[in-house]
């Protein structure tokens, strides 16, 4: 316990590499030191609200070619 003590930023970062690593008290495994895993990210903004792809929204956002835009006057 007093090595891992005295070595933990080493101990986290191979950790974070992937290794296992377990603690032990008195020669008897004690706790195992493992990544805590973040949730994935989700899309925010107006994409996540109406579900479009990137593409989707950047078509939206385009401006209206002139045969467009003329229903519109």
């Amino acid at each position: 316990m007093l090595e891992a003590k005295t070595q933990l930023s080493k101990l986290v970062e191979r950790a974070l590499q992937g290794e296992e690593i377990v603690i032990a008290r008195d020669g008897e495994p004690a706790v195992r030191l493992v990544p805590v895993k973040r949730p994935a990210l989700r899309p925010m903004g107006l994409r996540a609200h109406i579900g479009l792809s990137e593409d989707g929204i950047r078509e939206s956002l385009a401006p209206l070619n002139p045969d467009e835009l003329e229903h519109w006057q």
